[in-house]
């Protein structure tokens, strides 16, 4: 089963966004993550329907973002995003009348559920921000190991 990369893509082309002055285009997205531009259009439609970003056409134009980011939460990304499923298991129902089947498969319902709730928790309690504020501490670090900080 393929796995579904679409809310790690939308957080990185999201934090790109934030970084970028302006509205940035499908052709500039496409390019920061490694794929077509038709892809990142089709995508950042998602979010444009649940009001976390704009768009503008013509010379000028490309994507913005329509919210603070420490508004937007992984959940609200993955809510836009069509809810897709989170995990990449399941259970097997080849014969549905067999009572070991329907033993095992009620279990693990059970586990994937209690696993999703807990994951979408965690996932409401995350922003736009954090990451950001991750990002800009990474990249702090990096410049500091490469020997760009003189001014200490």
């Amino acid at each position: 089963m393929k796995r579904d990369s679409r809310l790690s893509s939308v957080l990185h082309a999201l934090l790109h966004m934030a970084e970028h002055d302006g509205a940035m285009t499908s052709d500039a997205l496409a390019r920061c993550l490694g794929t077509n531009p038709v892809v990142v259009r089709r995508t950042m439609a998602y979010l444009r329907r649940a009001g976390l970003v704009t768009s503008d056409r013509g010379h000028a134009g490309g994507w913005r973002t329509k919210a603070d980011l420490s508004t937007i939460t992984l959940h609200q990304l993955h809510e836009a995003l069509g809810e897709p499923a989170v995990f990449a298991i399941g259970n097997r129902n080849d014969t549905p009348g067999c009572l070991v089947e329907q033993s095992v498969n009620a279990a693990l319902d059970h586990a994937f559920a209690d696993a999703e709730a807990l994951l979408l928790a965690r996932f409401s309690e995350i922003t736009l921000a954090d990451l950001a504020s991750d990002f800009a501490r990474r990249h702090e670090q990096r410049r500091r190991e490469k020997g760009f900080d003189h001014a200490l």
